[in-house]
This record gives C-alpha cells, sequence and structure tokens, in this order.
C-alpha cells in the first residue's frame, strides 16, 4: 500500500499498535480544540507534537506528497481571499491597528498577519494527525473498535468500508490514467493545461461507473451472507486495549484542559500581544 495516498500502510510502531477508537479520540478531541484556539503558543506547541508523532508514524513523504501540497494551495488560496473580503478583521479582533505598508482599506497591518498566520497554523496542525489516523489505521480494526465503543456495528462497518476504498478509488485512477494515455491523452507535466484538463474529464465518468460497479457488488455479497439479520457480531481484527491506548486517552485529556487554561488566560479564543 505503501504507493497509496490515504491507505493503511501496515508497519510495527507503536502508534499503528493502538486501537482506532484511541486514535480518534486523539484526532478528534486535539483537532477541535486546537481549531477553537487563536492562541499562537498552544497551536504551536500542537503543530510540534503532531509533527513528532508523524516522525514517529514512519509515514513516508511519497505518501502524503500530493494531499499536502493541495492543502498548501487552498491553505493559501484561503488566506489571500480573507484578506481580500476582510482587510480589516485583525484589527477588528485585537482592537488595535499598527500599519507595516499601504493606505485606505487594504492596508497591510501587523494585526491582520497575525491574525492569518494563527489561521495557517490552525491548518496545518489537523494535516498531520489526519494522515497518522488515516495511514495508521487497520480499517477491520478501527470497525471493531467503534463497535466496542457502542457504536452500531452496521455504522462502524459503513465506516471501514469508507476507508479501505480511498486506495481502491486512487488505483482505479491511476489504471484509467494509464489507459487514457495509451489511447493519446497527455496527462502527464509535459502537457498543455487544456490538454491535461480534457484528459482528467476522460477520467471521471469511468472512474464513477467503476465506483458503482464496485458498490454494487459489495452490497450483493453483503446481502447474500445476511448482513444486518442479528443484533451483534464478532470481528476478526480487534486489538484489545493496552496501557499506551490508556496514556493516549490520558494525554488527550491533559491537551485539551491546557487548551481550555489558554482560554482563560487569554480571556478568550485570541491571544492579543498587541495589548
Amino acid at each position: 500500500m505503501n504507493q497509496n495516498l490515504f491507505g493503511y500502510d501496515r508497519q510495527n510502531t507503536w502508534i499503528h499498535r493502538l486501537s482506532g477508537s484511541s486514535k480518534l479520540f486523539f484526532f478528534l478531541l486535539v483537532s477541535i480544540i486546537a481549531m477553537m484556539s487563536y492562541d499562537t503558543r498552544f497551536i504551536t506547541l500542537v503543530l510540534v507534537l503532531s509533527l513528532v508523532l508523524l516522525q514517529q508514524s514512519h509515514i513516508k513523504w511519497h505518501q502524503v506528497r500530493l494531499v499536502v501540497k493541495l492543502i498548501v494551495v487552498f491553505s493559501l488560496l484561503n488566506l489571500i481571499m480573507i484578506y481580500v473580503f476582510s482587510p480589516e478583521n485583525g484589527v477588528a479582533i485585537y482592537g488595535t491597528k499598527h500599519i507595516i505598508f499601504g493606505h485606505g482599506f487594504y492596508a497591510l497591518t501587523q494585526e491582520q498577519l497575525f491574525y492569518e498566520f494563527n489561521l495557517a497554523l490552525k491548518y496545518f496542525v489537523t494535516v498531520p494527525l489526519a494522515l497518522i489516523f488515516l495511514i495508521t489505521t487497520n480499517p477491520s480494526e478501527f470497525a471493531a473498535s467503534l463497535n466496542r465503543l457502542g457504536v452500531s456495528y452496521r455504522i462502524s462497518y459503513s465506516v471501514s468500508l469508507a476507508l479501505r476504498y480511498i486506495p481502491d478509488v486512487q488505483n482505479d485512477y491511476q489504471e484509467i490514467s494509464m489507459a487514457q494515455q495509451a489511447r493519446g491523452y497527455e496527462l502527464s507535466k509535459k502537457g498543455k493545461l487544456s490538454q491535461r484538463l480534457k484528459g482528467a474529464v476522460q477520467i471521471i465518468m469511468p472512474l464513477i461507473f467503476t465506483s458503482i460497479a464496485k458498490i454494487d457488488t459489495i452490497s450483493q455479497a453483503m446481502e447474500l451472507r445476511r448482513f444486518g439479520r442479528n443484533r451483534k457480531r464478532s470481528w476478526y481484527m480487534q486489538r484489545p486495549t493496552t496501557l499506551n491506548d490508556w496514556l493516549v486517552w490520558l494525554s488527550t485529556i491533559i491537551i485539551v484542559i491546557i487548551g481550555i487554561l489558554f482560554f482563560m488566560l487569554d480571556g478568550g479564543r485570541f491571544y492579543n500581544p498587541f495589548k
């Protein structure tokens, strides 16, 4: 699976050995508290922690290269649009106005720059956490963990299918892309942008029909096996709760508490260095 972007990559790190529910608990709560906070100090701490965890999970650059590039592009575009439509949002939040250069409505201020810097940090805090969760979590084991937490096994299995289907879609895209290139559509970087866009359109429809066919096959197989007939089911992939899982749960709670303490220290969500 190493060549796939989002699929599960089987390795033997301590993060891979955690239960799926522990990783989901950490990912959701830490992401939420980081997105709520505008304290640069707290967001930076969470970012450093997420990068350390990313390194320890042994995720390779080729696995995340495309998604990181896309996130960088869309994040920059979003930051530019924020400045275009609301260039004084930082001034309104922090209550002061220190102009760096320019004049009038679009004068660049320290407050706006600081506000958008915090936004950029928040974007990149959640990216490593999401990648860690997606690439280190076995979909079947994750479904078993959700079911053990009380989630219906029908919902748990649906989540498992969705996670397992992501790398399948990517493989189908690559296969269709190679087939289209063999027919003369230029999809590589050597081609013109218009040619590449036209070739991409030729991929979308076959990809949709291929996906629908696979969904139909899976649903028929599940019906033949009487899926959903019983109220409970057993799981082949199920990890017992270990000491590391309890430590992850405890660490998550501590991080959330620290985030709340920063809220109290700042008197709100925003850290204001311009006071």
